[in-house]
């Protein structure tokens, strides 16, 4: 028989507070035009994208998280200090160690709260909720903050038509706590390793630090490119659209709810096209309200999903206690869905 005490969480958790920031800079499609062959009506029609967000010098991967979570505790009515852990998801801080979330957690005054980052692109959201509610129901941590932020324009390579004008950056926030009730159902995720390449870095970091030209893509002035994301346009659309609306449904049966009883529809922001094509497929009614802040503030990966939920709920399109489906996917290619009731 074990000796081991187990840990007394909360029956449940759900999301307390949401908040969201977007760099000042707003940067229209006639600039991302400047270095590419193509139009606005072709950006529009392809990704729905009118605008993004690009990040000043000042508004680092840690700035940026500070001030949505800032904003995430208050709307939560908890303190800094009772945060116990600080999860953040991002591809874009580029210090390999220590983690950004050691930083965050320390200048948002938390009391030494576990701080970890985690690398799950497009689907980290999902990812770091999931964490966030294991650690509330095993009691680990009574609060735990999720954070997904990028600056994804420092891996933007502008003469890439492809992919130039896809990007944004931003940082969404979220507060779990304890909850008597289900407030965030099961996690449906995944990952198909087989089709990593079809999203990727340009250049590894080690290739990068070797320094030799002949191996490193150069711009069309001759010098070496910064790592960029680059991916197969095609194949993700294809594997977002058919694979994906599956496992947006596989997510509503987990927690039992039809989409006749869903009331807002929350997809990773990466284009409208695809949205579009998963509210088809889902069979979605009108009353549903879907999240297209892809719009205004491009595809941000991992903070994605929070910054529309934080719109959504600003513009007073959402309401608390809405009940809402949230499907992050992309590179790795990994993916992740889950039903929550909105705070």
């Amino acid at each position: 028989m074990s000796k081991i005490k187990a840990a007394k969480g909360a029956p449940f958790a759900r999301i307390l507070g949401v908040g969201g920031y977007r760099p000042v800079r707003v940067v229209p499609n006639e600039v991302i035009l400047e270095k590419i062959d193509s139009s606005d009506e072709w950006i529009r029609s392809r990704s729905g994208i009118e605008t993004r967000h690009w990040a000043g010098d000042e508004e680092t991967v840690a700035a940026m998280s500070i001030e949505a979570s800032g904003k995430a505790i208050a709307n939560a009515g908890i303190a800094a200090e009772q945060i116990g852990a600080v999860v953040v998801s991002t591809v874009s801080h580029f210090s390999q160690t220590p983690a950004v979330a050691t930083e965050i957690a320390d200048k948002l005054g938390t009391a030494k709260a576990a701080a970890f980052d985690i690398s799950a692109g497009c689907a980290g959201f999902g990812y770091g909720l999931t964490l966030a509610k294991g650690m509330v129901v095993e009691g680990s941590a009574q609060y735990v903050l999720v954070i997904g932020v990028e600056r994804l324009s420092d891996l933007t390579d502008l003469e890439d038509r492809a992919t130039a004008f896809l990007f944004g950056d931003g940082a969404g926030a979220v507060v779990v706590g304890p909850s008597q009730e289900p407030h965030i159902g099961p996690t449906v995720w995944g990952s198909e390793g087989d089709k990593a390449g079809t999203i990727k870095q340009t250049v590894p970091w080690d290739k990068l630090h070797a320094g030799d030209v002949t191996t490193l893509p150069l711009d069309s002035e001759g010098n070496i490119k910064f790592p960029a994301i680059t991916q197969e346009g095609q194949a993700v659309f294809r594997w977002a659209v058919f694979e994906m609306a599956k496992v947006a449904q596989q997510a509503l049966d987990a927690a039992g709810i039809t989409a006749d009883e869903l009331d807002v529809f929350i997809p990773h922001q990466a284009n409208e096209r695809i949205i579009d094509s998963m509210v088809k497929t889902l069979k979605l009614p009108e009353h549903v309200t879907v999240a297209r802040d892809v719009r205004t503030t491009g595809n941000t990966s991992a903070a994605s999903i929070p910054l529309a939920m934080e719109r959504l709920l600003a513009t007073g399109d959402a309401k608390s206690g809405d009940t809402a489906l949230v499907i992050g996917f992309g590179a790795g290619l990994v993916y992740a869905a889950t039903v929550v009731t909105l705070p």
